[in-house]
């Protein structure tokens, strides 16, 4: 029977290379951000590639939940990259009952700046992080799991045993192929990646993280602040390395 992990993370935060490491093992196909169009379609925020993306994927966000949780799968292990705002707070979740489930956290100031030197502008909804929060919540009652969290900052510095650590809480075998890829595009890639992944693109590996914070506007810092008990809440609960 195949085995479904998904990966719970907002934008910007390591989650298209820890794609890339799960893609690598000889046992698993990967899934990149399935409900992109559904979240597109139900908001009607304006994201680049928009036109290709609603045309690359289903808007029906049922069908895509029974797909993932139901639909064929031709690996032993099944890789879901979600994003955690493309998940509407009203959201049926109980087709993630059977899934194995992963959070993947990154400090606030972080993923603001990323993602404000990607979009140009950035709010909280924009990167999920209190939506992360709760669909833990939520994920955790529904699943009767665990649920690991995994701060990026961690695996960045240690990603071998961080790995090891992931793959033990989720129950499946650590391969060494997860630490390093060839580089370039995927198949699996999602259509929206020549606006996202030009970094994770020319990388074979995890790279060690900037300590330091970076610097933020005003507005920026607000929604940082506005993020940051969720954030801590989460990495109160994230796994030490192996």
């Amino acid at each position: 029977m195949t085995i479904r992990i998904a990966m719970w993370s907002g934008p910007r935060n390591i989650s298209t290379a820890m794609m890339r490491s799960w893609e690598n093992r000889p046992d698993t196909e990967v899934v990149d951000e399935p409900f992109y169009a559904s979240f597109l379609n139900q908001t009607g925020a304006v994201h680049p590639h928009q036109d290709e993306i609603l045309a690359a994927q289903s808007s029906d966000f049922d069908a895509v939940a029974r797909e993932l949780s139901q639909g064929p799968v031709s690996s032993a292990l099944q890789y879901q990259k979600q994003m955690t705002h493309h998940i509407p707070g009203q959201a049926d979740m109980s087709w993630c009952a059977s899934l194995r489930h992963c959070f993947l956290i990154r400090h606030p100031d972080k993923v603001v700046d990323s993602y404000s030197r990607s979009m140009g502008q950035c709010n909280a909804a924009d990167i999920g992080i209190e939506r992360q929060y709760t669909l833990y919540q939520q994920l955790c009652e529904i699943s009767a799991q665990k649920i690991p969290v995994v701060d990026s900052d961690a695996l960045l510095r240690s990603p071998e045993p961080m790995l090891k650590a992931i793959c033990t809480a989720l129950g499946v075998t650590f391969y060494p192929q997860m630490l390093k890829w060839p580089k370039g595009k995927r198949d699996a890639d999602g259509v929206w990646a020549p606006h996202w992944y030009h970094s994770v693109e020319d990388s074979e590996g995890f790279s060690p993280p900037r300590d330091s914070l970076p610097e933020l506007t005003e507005q920026q810092k607000a929604v940082a602040e506005s993020c940051m008990p969720y954030y801590l809440k989460m990495k109160q609960r994230a796994l030490e390395p192996e």
